[in-house]
């Protein structure tokens, strides 16, 4: 089997005004960034908000295993099927980070024969959404720290900045920092902090506002510090918000891309789900929704982290309702989440992926919890046998949901007409009666405590004594109405990375929080898990490399 990116760079890619043409927008309507990316206009966007609109499809996972899942994979596989059966379909994805392709993860852009390509480019510099992101925020943190040098006119506290710096990039080394080093001209001097650019709250902010002076006033909102008596100081204070909406304006539009099959792709925004809220842009879901009869779209890691965002935050948010959620598995995930080392997934086990599949069982009762029809896929492997996709099919349906085998990676769309089918029933046969999980009314405790018993499974929170404090602070300041964003590990339901399966007997700790309220929503921070990830001790960069014609290899 070839490599994905040697799959990538072997394909024939159409036109990206071929590919626009299948969603009827005109090459006018496009801003081409080569040969193969374009930019949807301002005008299309809103020349076509009255359509109707599509159906709306998540796709969403397990927790994620050394094992691999493949949720995106599937997404792009499940989109080349509906275009397979003939249907009007796009898929509506994240932007990859810098950090992960370089450190451990690799790239998201599919795998197999179920890709979005020009693969290398999605994984780099793509249309520099994320530079210009990067940008806005440090262009904030300079202003901020000017402003002090400057006589401080706002009567900002030093030991009250909030507002971080960013950088799309694994560096653990910029967590804690310290700047204004040397002499009194190169500014005063107190700890500083780096978060990577998809945890910024600009990264949130561009993917949940509705057009330039939405994303203006979001941007205007955010508070960057405290005064000496407590009192917020935002972007706007600093006269910043003008300036970050120029650097953004071209990053606000969606982009287009395609699959291996051509298939319609747009991809745009990408918070991480384990440190942010984890989808991709409010605009470009709702271009979808306009273009095309069904919008495939994702949402980042497991169920627990990515679909709980997309629902109670994205959906409640902007007022979208999903119609259909797909869940993920493998059989080798479940068997690790069984017990099974990951040198030993390949055998039959049945006993282990009983144990294991309580994970899957968890994240159906989570689903249900939002009145969503739900499917199940299996990510078939050539190891998994009979008994074990037997086993998980029965499984599946004495919980009420459909079942399907997905074999995407190795076939591309032929591969996924059985789940694109199964999905496709459901949407004509099952209503939709989607539901938040908490209302917004509900205090920010009760609503973290909601989020970790209801969704995690645990037995209750724990709050640092500087937690408590600032949720506090943030009520009092009238933000207590906003929903949460929990950030945790991705590989467990609990705070702790090393509870496979389904956790019990356990609860949560809260070590920080913090408001975005450009954003709209509270931050809080679980566990050990950092807004700053570091590489691991083999990163995925060593084996990135460029030939002598150009060609880049390794990158995956």
């Amino acid at each position: 089997m070839k490599t994905d990116i040697q799959i990538a760079q072997e394909a024939k890619l159409a036109p990206i005004q071929e590919v626009a043409a299948k969603l009827d927008i005109p090459a006018e309507d496009l801003e081409f960034y080569g040969k193969y990316k374009a930019k949807l206009s301002d005008e299309l966007l809103q020349r076509t908000a009255g359509n109707p609109d599509g159906k709306l499809v998540l796709v969403t996972a397990i927790n994620p295993t050394p094992a691999g899942e493949g949720k995106t994979t599937t997404s792009i596989g499940l989109g080349q099927a509906f275009g397979r059966l003939g249907k009007k379909a796009v898929l509506a994805l994240r932007e990859p980070s810098l950090g992960p392709c370089f450190g451990i993860k690799g790239g998201a852009a599919g795998g197999g024969y179920a890709q979005v390509v020009p693969m290398e480019d999605l994984n780099l510099h793509f249309t520099g959404d994320f530079h210009a992101i990067t940008s806005a925020n440090n262009l904030l943190a300079a202003l901020l720290d000017n402003h002090i040098q400057q006589g401080n006119e706002l009567n900002i506290d030093p030991r009250q900045i909030v507002w971080k710096r960013c950088l799309d990039m694994n560096d653990r080394a910029l967590r804690n920092i310290v700047v204004g080093l040397g002499s009194k001209m190169d500014g005063m001097v107190r700890e500083d902090h780096f978060v990577i650019t998809v945890a910024s709250e600009i990264m949130a902010i561009l993917c949940l506002a509705d057009d330039i002076e939405d994303l203006k006033k979001r941007l205007s909102g955010i508070i960057v510090a405290y005064t000496f008596h407590g009192e917020p100081v935002t972007a706007e204070d600093l006269h910043a918000a003008g300036a970050m909406t120029a650097l953004l304006k071209d990053a606000m539009k969606p982009n287009l891309i395609q699959t291996l099959e051509h298939t319609p792709a747009i991809v745009h925004g990408g918070p991480f789900a384990n440190i942010a809220h984890g989808c991709n842009s409010v605009k470009a879901t709702r271009a979808g929704l306009k273009l095309a009869d069904i919008v495939v779209t994702e949402a980042g890691f497991g169920a627990d982290l990515g679909a709980e965002k997309f629902f109670d935050i994205k959906c409640r948010k902007a007022g979208l309702k999903p119609d259909c959620v797909v869940l993920v598995a493998t059989v080798r995930a479940l068997k690790y989440n069984g017990g099974v080392p990951k040198n030993e997934l390949s055998a039959e086990n049945l006993k282990a992926l009983q144990k294991g599949i309580v994970n899957l069982e968890k994240h159906i009762e989570n689903l249900q919890k939002y009145q969503v029809p739900i499917v199940v896929t299996l990510n078939s492997f050539v190891t998994d046998t009979k008994a074990e996709t037997d086993f998980v099919e029965q499984f599946c349906k004495e919980r009420g949901c459909e079942f399907a085998l997905s074999k995407v990676w190795e076939s591309g769309s032929e591969g996924g007409i059985e789940l694109a089918r199964k999905v496709l029933a459901t949407l004509e046969q099952k209503e939709s009666h989607f539901q938040v999980l908490y209302p917004d009314e509900a205090g920010l405790e009760d609503k973290i405590e909601t989020i970790a018993k209801e969704i995690y499974g645990a037995d209750g929170v724990t709050y640092s004594p500087a937690a408590k404090k600032e949720l506090q602070r943030i009520t009092k300041l009238g933000m207590g109405g906003f929903p949460v964003c929990l950030a945790k590990t991705q590989y467990s339901l609990s705070d702790d990375p090393d509870k496979l399966g389904r956790p019990e007997g356990f609860t949560v700790n809260v070590r920080e929080v913090y408001v975005s309220a450009g954003a709209g929503f509270v931050v809080a921070v679980l566990g050990s898990i950092m807004t700053m990830p570091g590489l691991p001790k083999v990163p995925a960069a060593n084996a990135i490399d460029v030939d002598e014609n150009g060609r880049i290899t390794g990158l995956f």
